[in-house]
């Protein structure tokens, strides 16, 4: 079998949108469907779901890196920039919709960062 190798530029999309989303698929379409995601569902008709973004997302969480296309690339890509720019924002400017936003990118901003050795009491003094 032959394996297919991402560019690097592609792997580096690859490990910031999963860096960044930090929801489950599962768990963002739950969020998707409750009213405070917004006033419309994560229905089965694509084009009936204004969340296009959302339902994009929890498609591409449910990949493989070697099955990415084109369209998912620039999601991902659409994704780190947003969020990106979501985080930037003054803490004295972040309101509750603020954090919708960021959720419907995959991202709760109320999640502990597991990679953050304060957060995680079992990383000190590991390797």
């Amino acid at each position: 079998m032959v394996r297919e190798r991402l560019d690097p530029e592609t792997a580096e999309l690859w490990r910031g949108f999963h860096a960044t989303v930090n929801m489950h698929g599962e768990e963002l379409r739950r969020w998707l469907l409750t009213d405070a995601s917004g006033p419309d569902t994560f229905s089965a008709e694509p084009s009936m779901d204004v969340s296009r973004l959302g339902r994009r997302i929890v498609e591409i969480l449910d990949k493989r890196r070697v099955d990415l296309t084109s369209d998912d690339v620039d999601t991902m890509r659409e994704v780190v920039e947003n969020a990106a720019r979501l985080l930037a924002v003054p803490s004295e400017e972040r309101g509750e919709q603020w954090r919708h936003d960021l959720m419907t990118l995959g991202h709760d901003p109320l999640r502990p960062d597991p990679a953050s050795p304060e957060e995680d009491p079992g990383a000190e003094g590991t390797l």
